[in-house]
């Protein structure tokens, strides 16, 4: 599930990008309502961390256009401001959650997880083989018993999973495992893929994750 960040705070920013990255996410980063609104015709996100403080306007504006654009999309909204009465604005305007800064990295994950886990409701369990994986709250598992995944790796399980049994081309893998900013190494899919293999092997997922040279990837379950 790709996170649409609306900061114009660039160190805030970074910071947030950053943490989002370590957890697992992938996020995308624009600095106004207008660079949120194109970003939102081009990508269905299933959240938005907005700033209200934006060049071009607050960004409380933006809440009823994104529902339209995009409905279900969870609406997280941050604030130099902690008064009562900017809080009660954000929520009636649309937004599901209002985080006032200066905040803890960890209440900004906890509050996002949350988040997906609403937009993520209907969502049911994805099976392939022994192997599960719950995009309600992000938890791989097999036979029922948890399996650590971490950072871009867990991205790459997710989309992989939503595609069973079909090849996925490796430019779609790298767009949505990574963000536009972020500076790719030839390889880095192909080791993503390799630690991959290595957990599922180690865990006996019952999967095998096949490669089509110069074309992509896809995983499947392997006969007993």
């Amino acid at each position: 599930m790709r996170i649409l960040l609306v900061e114009d705070e660039m160190e805030v920013a970074l910071s947030i990008s950053s943490a989002l990255g370590r957890a697992g996410f992938v996020s995308d980063h624009v600095s106004s309502i207008d660079e949120a609104r194109r970003a939102l015709a081009r990508q269905p996100y299933a959240l938005v961390v907005l700033d209200r403080r934006l060049p071009d306007g607050d960004g409380i504006s933006l809440t009823p256009e994104m529902r339209r654009m995009r409905p279900g999309i969870q609406v997280l909204m941050l604030t130099a401001c902690n008064k009562t009465d900017e809080i009660v604005a954000g929520l009636d305007a649309g937004a599901d959650d209002y985080l006032s800064k200066p905040f803890d990295f960890d209440e900004l994950l906890a509050r996002i997880r949350v988040g997906l886990r609403r937009h993520g409701d209907a969502l049911p369990k994805i099976v392939v083989g022994d192997l599960s994986f719950d995009p309600r709250i992000r938890d791989v598992s097999v036979r029922g018993k948890s399996v650590i995944v971490h950072g871009r790796e867990l991205t790459l399980l997710e989309v992989l999973m939503r595609h069973a049994d079909r090849m996925v081309s490796r430019q779609s893998l790298l767009d949505e495992i990574y963000g536009p900013d972020d500076d790719i190494q030839p390889a880095a899919l192909n080791v993503l893929v390799l630690r991959l293999r290595r957990t599922l092997e180690e865990h006996r997922a019952g999967v095998a994750i096949h490669s089509a040279r110069g074309v992509g990837y896809m995983i499947g379950a392997v006969s007993a």
